[in-house]
């Protein structure tokens, strides 16, 4: 009977959450400022940065179901809101060059070091899964990058 009883509290408690807003960030196609629409990105890093970027970096974010469902979906949309707060490729051309090559050199480190994507991500993304000549082709598409906004 007491286990009953705390399957029912839980169960409630679940159900309860539900109801709480939970802030999710909303989700834009079209945006005119984006990275990939207005620079010469080579296909297949921009096929990675799609893969592996632009849910959490971008306004284009695709929501799975498991991000509908308190309390996960808490954390994937203060992911999804920190990682827009620090890089959102839909607003790229908005940024002057010096804040884009600061950016630039933080994918690649990020990249490199295998900070980014996040661990928590590619798992439920097996599309996200960077291999290491990935990750250097990232790295130096951003220096490469970083390095022509000044010439």
């Amino acid at each position: 009977m007491k286990k009953k009883t705390i399957w029912i509290g839980l169960l409630a408690i679940i159900l309860i959450i539900q109801l709480i807003p939970s802030g999710k960030p909303e989700v834009e196609r079209n945006n005119p400022d984006d990275l990939l629409q207005n620079n010469p990105v080579p296909e297949k890093v921009g096929k990675l940065l799609r893969a592996a970027c632009y849910d959490c970096h971008s306004n284009e974010s695709n929501y799975p179901w498991y991000a509908y469902v308190a309390p996960v979906s808490f954390l994937v949309y203060y992911d999804i809101r920190h990682g827009r707060d620090e890089l959102n490729f839909s607003d790229w051309n908005t940024l002057g060059k010096i804040e884009q090559a600061k950016l630039l050199d933080e994918i690649g480190e990020a990249v490199e070091e295998e900070e980014m994507p996040l661990p928590i991500y590619p798992p439920l993304h097996p599309e996200a899964r960077l291999s290491d000549a990935d990750r250097q082709l990232i790295t130096d598409w951003a220096d490469s990058f970083a390095e022509s906004l000044f010439e």
